[in-house]
């Protein structure tokens, strides 16, 4: 079967967003994880939770790297392979775009003076400010690119004049009613995946025989940072639920299955469902999509018999939303239950069924990212901007889509080993407690 350019394109920026969207959310959230480390270990005077951001801070510099080629690299691709979107958001929406880009610089800039200012400071609160501005840039990079995704989903801020642009306003267009809520997740659920990255890579390390000092500090700052951020990406999933009610209506009824607009609407957990739309085997809670569309059990959720199937998005995406509120809900119980667990007298919370779990927290993590962007962009089908623009309308029509995919593929393939090799030999034979014990050498001398 040969494969259309709108598969091909599909296809090529879909595996582009899938390998960046690691580096990206890494890139956001693990400075947060630093400076929290940095800020214990100077209010405490506690070296391990400096060792701690100091070897989490070299570990990021490769992920930060990976993630400017991989950005890159969307960029190219959405002018080459979607030039119909780009017309209008070069116009509409390219300042975000700007001040992505501008944010990156800004996080750049102080990144590299952090690094190489460690213990140039008589005062360390001095360079631990310095990592609030990487924080700042991070986050604001993610905000300035989510705002541009935000605006795919509720475009605003121009008007079309005989197929023209007109009377275009950037701010309006930025601020859209889907930036609000997208921001606010994706801010949320990155800070969530690093703490809980990190918190695997401690288990894991605790399993293989080094349960140290070092490993027991860092599983728990990283699993009480993942509970206060799991709490808060499910707020984020809440906002999401009300926005998606008032402004996509049908992406929420294909999520859930909803297809006839009524109050009192059940959420749907699971199940199948089969070509005449039946659903069977899945667990309902009453009332509760409508609570979540409305903050009320009575609330009426708009069906998705009310919008005609050629606008309707794919009914499957109700997997992906089980399998991501699942993981969410798995992130909450196992950090909420480690920290119990270190609280109680006579309790081990090192035990190898919960480090097993901790350790399975970080790819979970990571595929609850994947499957979240998925959701997102299906969920928009047909539309790659909604009510304006179809995907099929704004592809490219070169012919040679098929070949620049083997090829970026090949890239991905060979950054992902080369990331994994660099950092295994990065902290494979520099333990923790053995770079801890040169630190109090070379400060003895």
């Amino acid at each position: 079967m040969e494969l259309s350019s709108v598969d091909l394109s599909r296809m090529l920026t879909s595996m582009t967003l899938g390998f960046h969207i690691i580096f990206a959310t890494i890139g956001v959230g693990v400075p947060v994880m630093i400076s929290i480390a940095e800020w214990i270990g100077i209010r405490n005077n506690d070296e391990y939770y400096l060792l701690m951001a100091r070897r989490w801070a070299r570990g990021f510099t490769i992920t930060v790297a990976v993630g400017v080629v991989t950005g890159t690299c969307i960029g190219l691709q959405l002018s080459l392979l979607w030039p119909s979107f780009m017309k209008v958001a070069g116009q509409v929406i390219s300042l975000p775009l700007f001040m992505e880009t501008f944010a990156f610089f800004f996080e750049a800039i102080f990144l590299g003076i952090y690094l190489y200012t460690w213990d140039r400071f008589k005062k360390p609160i001095y360079h631990w400010l310095l990592s609030i501005p990487v924080i700042i840039g991070s986050s604001a990079s993610a905000f300035f690119i989510t705002t541009v995704n935000a605006f795919m989903n509720t475009p605003q801020g121009f008007k079309l004049d005989g197929g023209a642009l007109v009377e275009i306003e950037p701010l309006t267009a930025m601020f859209n009613p889907a930036t609000p809520s997208k921001t606010f997740h994706v801010l949320t659920t990155s800070y969530l995946t690093a703490a809980l990255i990190l918190g695997s890579i401690a288990a894991f390390t605790v399993l293989k025989g080094r349960n140290g000092v070092y490993e027991r500090k860092a599983l728990k700052l990283t699993m009480a940072a993942g509970l206060v951020f799991a709490l808060g990406t499910a707020v984020a999933g809440d906002v999401s639920a009300k926005f998606l009610s008032k402004h996509q209506p049908e992406k929420l009824a294909a999520l859930e299955w909803h297809f006839e607009t009524k109050p009192g609407a059940d959420l749907l957990l699971f199940g199948t469902i089969d070509e005449n739309n039946e659903v069977t085997k899945a667990i309902k809670i009453p009332g509760m999509l409508s609570f979540l569309a409305g903050s009320s059990l009575d609330h009426e959720v708009v069906g998705l018999d009310e919008f005609p199937e050629e606008v309707r998005p794919p009914l499957w995406i109700h997997y992906l939303f089980d399998m991501m509120v699942g993981i969410g809900f798995f992130s909450i119980i196992v950090s909420a239950g480690f920290i119990i667990l270190d609280k109680m007298k006579n309790r081990n919370p090192y035990n190898k069924g919960l480090l097993w779990l901790i350790l399975a927290g970080g790819p979970l993590s990571i595929l609850a990212i994947e499957l979240g962007w998925i959701l997102a962009e299906v969920g928009r089908q047909p539309w790659i901007l909604r009510g304006y623009i179809k995907v099929a309308e704004g592809v490219t029509s070169a012919d040679n889509v098929g070949l620049t995919f083997l090829m970026f593929l090949g890239l991905y393939i060979l950054l992902g080993v080369l990331t994994i090799i660099v950092l295994v030999k990065m902290f494979r034979n520099k333990p923790a407690e053995a770079e801890l014990e040169d630190r109090f050498r070379g400060s003895s001398k």
